[in-house]
């Protein structure tokens, strides 16, 4: 285990090893380390195990390889994934981390953005907990906009992207219920 879960309204900022100063830190075993590149893309995404039930600890087994497959029968269909995200943000705003912005996240999949393939080789992944049809709360956006400005800051961050963006034919988060309008304001991005 890492540090304790950061304040909801605690300053952020990346230190030069990729971590996100303050934040529990959870190491993943699922990531390698970049192609030669920079760090151009955040993807966001949404999930929640089992799913549709919040607040568990279910994805950071699933991040760490410690999941029970037979805690529950969703974990039966995906017993043996290898997946991680670099950020995970809880419904009351609280962020962990799995792996350090300087290393691939095994968070995209087969993935294009703006005709370049591999997305995980040059971007981060921020995990919401949540759900398609669920909407997220005040404190997941206050802390994504906190996480995103904090990212841009330390890394050349030239877009943002939902999973559904870059893998459209496999996946459909963050979902209808992700406002982006709302995100991207807060932000100041049109």
């Amino acid at each position: 285990m890492g540090k304790m879960p950061m304040k909801v309204d605690a300053p952020m900022r990346v230190d030069d090893k990729g971590l996100l100063a303050g934040c529990e830190y959870v190491p993943s075993p699922n990531c390698d380390d970049r192609p030669v590149g920079v760090v151009e893309l955040l993807v966001i995404h949404n999930i929640s195990l089992p799913p549709g039930e919040f607040g568990g600890d279910g994805v950071q087994r699933l991040f760490t390889n410690t999941l029970d497959a037979a805690a529950h029968p969703y974990y039966q269909t995906i017993a043996g994934l290898r997946v991680s995200a670099h950020f995970f943000v809880r419904r009351d705003g609280q962020i962990m981390q799995f792996v350090p912005c300087l290393k691939r996240a095994w968070h995209a999949g087969e993935s294009c953005w703006q005709g370049v393939s591999r997305c995980n080789d040059f971007s981060i992944g921020i995990e919401l907990e949540g759900s398609d049809d669920v909407p997220f709360t005040d404190e997941q956006y206050a802390a994504l906009g906190r996480l995103t400005k904090a990212l841009r800051a330390a890394y050349s961050i030239r877009g943002i992207a939902g999973h559904s963006d870059i893998a459209p034919q496999r996946k459909t988060d963050p979902g209808p219920c992700f406002d982006w309008a709302r995100y991207l304001a807060g932000l100041c991005i049109a």
